[in-house]
């Protein structure tokens, strides 16, 4: 035990003096740096409430049926009554025959316009100008990440160079374009007739919005549904998902209001009015804010008060919401973002505007950095945070507070113009 002493006793004394070491070397790096900076910059300050709830829409359920299923609608598309939604094929063959339909009714689109054009040099320059387009709009929802008309943009693209070769590049009379237009139209009629017996046409029963996404909520929350909810029935709900319908091929949405439930706390309830608008920025799909109207403040259980939000704006950006975490915003104060010890009260000297005597006022204000001076710019306080004011520029002209500024923190002997040494 007593070998151990000294082996302890040198750890100890090494510890003690790289904590000294450190010590001094911070005092000497504030004795060296005579003042501390840092940037303004633009910002907003929130007065708000994070809650979790659920999309609520009027919706009907379209059910699938056996064979092979194509949705011939994208996402959020309106779709009016009797308008096709979607094609299922009895086998793999009926889908190919439907494949060359529509390939041969494009050859035959385009034979009609080449036989139509007269072959000038004005006719080129617009199918030129429309491949291009074609090639740009595709181009651009590539960039977007946006597929919803990928198919059609392609076929547009296909279309226009096609049409460019039948009128102007394959060298084929009019005599030609018309018997092959003439043999088209025979091949399709016999295909059509023997693709109707193996494809069946889905229909809209009713005007609405389409969407592929059935999550088993449709005949669990609907608008008249959610108005008798209770906070712990909606919790339920929320942390308990219904599940996909496998037995549906999408659902249209039928009514141009959408609503948002959720579980408020009680005190942030009653900062609402029913009837009144509140804000909400919903992130997802829908990535914005949104005014909904306050559509009902339900029942309270353990300090929790459940709310129905409503809006007729962005349906077709809702259709893949449903459980959401949204931020129920109050009030904002905007301006620019400076750090509490920034701010000082100072006194300054200005002209009385009644007597034109100089007088003695109070402001407050901070110290931007210009060219190694220090120059004093008056501020007011919008909002005060933990650590942080939100403040705004008092006064016009060069000597005003703007965002990217460098204002002074630290310093000692602080006055306007003064010189300071890095």
């Amino acid at each position: 035990m007593k070998q151990g002493k000294p082996l302890i006793t040198l750890v100890i004394l090494i510890l003690a003096a790289t904590v000294a070491i450190y010590f001094a070397a911070y005092i000497y790096n504030a004795l060296d740096d005579p003042y501390r900076t840092t940037q303004v910059y633009a910002y907003t300050s929130y007065d708000s409430v994070t809650v979790e709830g659920l999309v609520v829409r009027e919706a009907r359920v379209l059910p699938a049926q056996p064979g092979i299923l194509e949705i011939t609608r994208a996402e959020g598309e309106k779709v009016g009554t009797g308008q096709e939604i979607a094609l299922v094929y009895r086998d793999s063959q009926a889908q190919a025959n439907q494949v060359q339909i529509e390939e041969m009714e494009m050859e035959i689109e385009l034979l009609e316009y080449a036989i139509d054009q007269g072959g000038d040099l004005d006719s080129a320059a617009r199918l030129d100008e429309d491949i291009l387009q074609a090639v740009v709009g595709l181009r651009a929802s590539y960039a977007l990440g946006d597929c919803t008309q990928l198919r059609d943009q392609v076929m547009n693209v296909k279309s226009s160079v096609l049409k460019r070769g039948y009128t102007y590049g394959e060298g084929l009379t009019p005599a030609d374009l018309t018997a092959r237009l003439r043999q088209l139209k025979e091949e399709l009629t016999v295909l059509t007739r023997q693709s109707a017996r193996a494809t069946t046409r889905v229909t809209a029963p009713e005007p609405g919005v389409f969407s592929s996404l059935v999550d088993g909520y449709e005949s669990l929350l609907t608008p008249d549904t959610v108005l008798q909810l209770t906070p712990s029935a909606l919790q339920e709900l929320i942390d308990n998902p219904a599940g996909e319908e496998s037995g549906a091929l999408g659902k249209l949405l039928t009514s141009n209001t959408w609503y948002f439930a959720a579980n408020l706390p009680k005190q942030s309830a009653e900062r609402l009015t029913e009837g009144k608008t509140a804000t909400l920025r919903f992130s997802g799909e829908l990535n914005r804010e949104v005014e909904m109207t306050v559509e009902q403040i339900g029942p309270t259980e353990q300090n929790k008060t459940l709310v129905v939000f409503s809006s007729s704006r962005y349906l077709i950006l809702t259709t893949l919401l449903r459980c959401q975490t949204v931020e129920l915003i109050f009030d904002r104060w905007s301006g620019l973002r400076i750090p509490k010890q920034a701010l000082h009260l100072e006194e300054v000297t200005r002209t009385d505007d009644k007597t034109g005597e100089p007088v003695s006022v109070q402001i407050l204000a901070v110290y931007a950095l210009v060219n190694g001076h220090a120059e004093l710019r008056e501020v007011e306080i919008v909002h005060e945070g933990e650590d942080y004011y939100v403040v705004r520029s008092v006064g016009t002209g060069p000597k005003v507070l703007r965002a990217e500024d460098t204002i002074i923190t630290e310093a000692t002997g602080l006055r306007d113009g003064l010189r300071l040494e890095g």
